[in-house]
């Protein structure tokens, strides 16, 4: 497929590893970047999170690395660091998520990669960042909800603090690894100049508390777990039908009127208990009952389907084959194949420059033959430090 993505012009060596420096990697690479993924002798960790598996890699793996071409390099010799340097003198970004202390450790800090690549942004992803009572602390998504106190305000409401579903911290880190490269290709544009960029899970944990964080910054109240409803907004939850649970996320009081109306309770809008999303929210229980009392007379599928072309937000609570069935997610070009590889679709849409898919996650060291031979560097030279090289069925050997 041809690559016209908007960052067709860009290098990235991505030595990151697990989720958010890869999945920040993948944005750059679906869009058009060309993304040398450099994994460690033993593999990045994530082609052993399954099964499922496919080819050598778990399906955690094949999820965070398409449209990168793969080679391995060890670090921990001088003649990997040696290669990295020639892999950087044409590269435009490096993303890495060594633990901090390494890079500088081994004569690769930001002040030495800065003198000799001075239009290089270098972007870190970290647990906690450099400095600080953790700075400098491991960190994995889990253990960052629980720290940051997403898992505090998730659960049904009177029970346990539990981890959301997915990786959200992880995901989010790397989404701002992006939004901070871009910032800095921008920035470089007028200056010349690369930058160092950290995203830290800790930071991007806490700056998903909304709208916790600015409840508690006026109220002074600790929030507590609420289950499905939302802590400022009402109905905004999941109510019973004559079938299976439908989400209600009605954010004023037309959207109200419009339910009420459709599902035969006009009545309620009229309530003093219920005239504006104040009053709703101090008489939420009471609503959900009259709520789930009419709704029992519908199913979910249909009524939601009819609400939310008349303007009111809202969906029957579905499993994720049915997401994948959905006629609208192929539509949004959200399910991806590439030969036996099937992954997930850039939400991002460019109308000139989309994203494209054109190589599916690579194998062990699959393309590092082919990068040694387009920047002309003997092989050879580093045989010790490219495991997997020998395996390769393009290398060249010398005579």
């Amino acid at each position: 497929m041809t690559n016209s993505g908007s960052l067709a012009n860009l290098k990235v060596i991505d030595a990151s590893r697990v989720l958010g420096g890869p999945y920040a990697g993948q944005v750059l690479a679906d869009h058009g970047a060309d993304v040398i993924k450099l994994e460690p002798p033993s593999g990045d960790e994530t082609r052993g999170w399954g099964p499922p598996f496919l080819g050598d890699a778990a399906s955690y793996f094949q999820g965070l690395n398409r449209n990168k071409r793969g080679i391995a390099v060890d670090l921990s010799q001088d003649k990997g660091r040696e290669l990295l340097l020639a892999l950087l003198e044409d590269a435009d970004i490096l993303l890495e998520n060594f633990k901090t202390g390494t890079m500088e450790r081994w004569g690769l800090g930001g002040e030495e990669l800065s003198r000799r690549f001075p239009r290089l942004i270098h972007c870190r992803v970290s647990g906690f960042g450099a400095d600080g009572p953790r700075g400098g602390l491991p960190g994995y998504d889990a253990a960052i909800q629980a720290l940051c106190g997403i898992m505090s305000v998730n659960g049904e409401k009177n029970g346990r603090p539990l981890r959301v579903g997915l990786p959200v911290v992880d995901m989010v880190t790397g989404l701002n690894a992006t939004i901070g490269i871009l910032m800095a290709l921008n920035e470089r544009a007028i200056s010349g100049k690369g930058q160092f960029i950290e995203a830290s899970l800790y930071d991007c944990g806490v700056s998903l508390l909304h709208p916790h964080l600015p409840n508690y910054y006026l109220s002074g109240d600790v929030p507590q777990p609420s289950g499905n409803a939302h802590p400022n907004i009402c109905p905004y939850d999941t109510f019973e039908t004559g079938s299976e649970p439908i989400f209600l996320a009605v954010g004023n009081n037309r959207q109200f009127a419009t339910l009420c109306k459709m599902i035969g309770r006009p009545d309620l809008p009229d309530d003093a208990r219920f005239v504006s999303n104040s009053q709703r929210n101090q008489n939420r229980d009471s609503l959900k009952t009259l709520l789930e009392s009419a709704l029992a007379d519908f199913d979910a599928i249909d009524l939601s389907d009819r609400l939310i072309r008349s303007g009111v937000p809202c969906g029957a609570v579905r499993s994720i084959d049915q997401v994948i069935d959905d006629p609208h997610t192929r539509h949004r070009e959200m399910v991806v194949d590439i030969g036996d590889y099937r992954g997930t679709g850039s939400p991002i849409k460019l109308s000139r420059t989309p994203a494209s898919y054109r190589r599916a996650p690579p194998s062990f060291a699959q393309h590092s033959a082919e990068v040694m031979e387009e920047r002309a560097i003997d092989p050879d030279e580093y045989r010790t430090v490219l495991p997997g090289f020998e395996d390769q069925p393009n290398t060249k050997r010398k005579a």
